[in-house]
């Protein structure tokens, strides 16, 4: 599906970047807005705080390992952030989602909280903090198709911001041949894809379950340890194996979690005929950048 331009404007209250900021696509009524949890009491005083809403809770797990992620409902917004401000430890900023003419109503909210619930999941890139699922609500069809609008602009509005909680690390099915690497060195079998992020090795990668010496007392040690904690690498029999594709903010990274010793991954991933990533994705851009003579 080709995706349609869109203006979006980003209003700061406070004029600070790093605080309170307030997104919306000019031509539509939904507003999502952002929150630290340090300024949490100024946006209860804010008018956008009392309206029905959508919210999402985010944060990390201590070690800065796994993103999460709490979706909720309410028409009491300010009661209901408050609670969670007490209550729940993991999240450092909220993103509420509203409307400008006060026009979602409680079913909008009970239908997107479970829509949000489904995608998040099925998405895979957010450990979530809910528990059971719930069921799907009861929705007539115009209202339905109304929260399905509003969940598409929420959607562009949190990527906008920084949290593409809805969309998968790695669009398999629309990758070309050319662009999936292999990584196939030191025990490791891996597949992956370079993405506008980072590098993404996908689900049912294998790699060697033992650091190589040199790895010991390093932070490479301490990375690889995490993704066995975490689960995203498991063992089985004699190899480790990538339970989901997983997003790596580096093709280095990528790599030495497969092949267990320092790697470059711009050399060690390789289309299927042998084409290094450094050939495909830089050398190949810096070619096409360089004016005729």
């Amino acid at each position: 599906m080709t995706a349609i331009p869109k203006t979006i404007q980003i209003y700061l209250p406070g004029g600070d970047p790093q605080g309170i900021r307030v997104a919306e696509i000019t031509t539509r009524i939904v507003q999502v807005i952002e929150v630290p949890r340090s300024l949490l009491q100024d946006f209860l005083k804010m008018p956008e705080s009392d309206q029905v809403a959508l919210y999402f809770l985010f944060g990390e797990s201590p070690d800065g390992g796994e993103q999460k992620v709490y979706i909720g409902q309410t028409g009491s917004l300010r009661a209901r952030l408050t609670s969670h401000n007490k209550e729940k430890e993991f999240w450092q900023r909220v993103l509420v989602l509203v409307s400008r003419t006060h026009s979602l109503t409680q079913t909008h909210a009970l239908f997107l909280e479970w829509h949000c619930l489904q995608a998040a999941r099925k998405a895979g890139r957010y450990a979530d903090e809910n528990g059971n699922a719930g069921s799907k609500p009861h929705t007539p069809a115009p209202l339905e198709a109304d929260c399905l609008e509003v969940f598409d602009t929420g959607r562009t509005l949190l990527a906008t911001l920084g949290y593409p909680v809805f969309d998968p690390v790695a669009k398999v099915g629309e990758a070309k041949t050319d662009e999936i690497f292999v990584c196939t060195g030191s025990g490791a079998d891996g597949r992956g894809i370079y993405t506008q992020e980072g590098f993404v090795v996908l689900k049912g990668s294998k790699a060697r379950i033992q650091n190589v010496p040199s790895l010991a007392g390093t932070p490479m040690e301490t990375f690889r340890k995490k993704l066995f904690e975490t689960g995203i690498l498991v063992i089985d029999g004699e190899t480790a194996v990538m339970t989901k594709d997983h997003l790596f903010k580096s093709p280095s990274y990528a790599a030495i979690a497969l092949m267990a010793r320092n790697a470059n991954g711009w050399t060690d991933w390789k289309t299927a005929d042998g084409r290094t990533l450094d050939a495909v994705k830089r050398q190949s851009s810096a070619e096409s950048t360089t004016l005729p003579l």
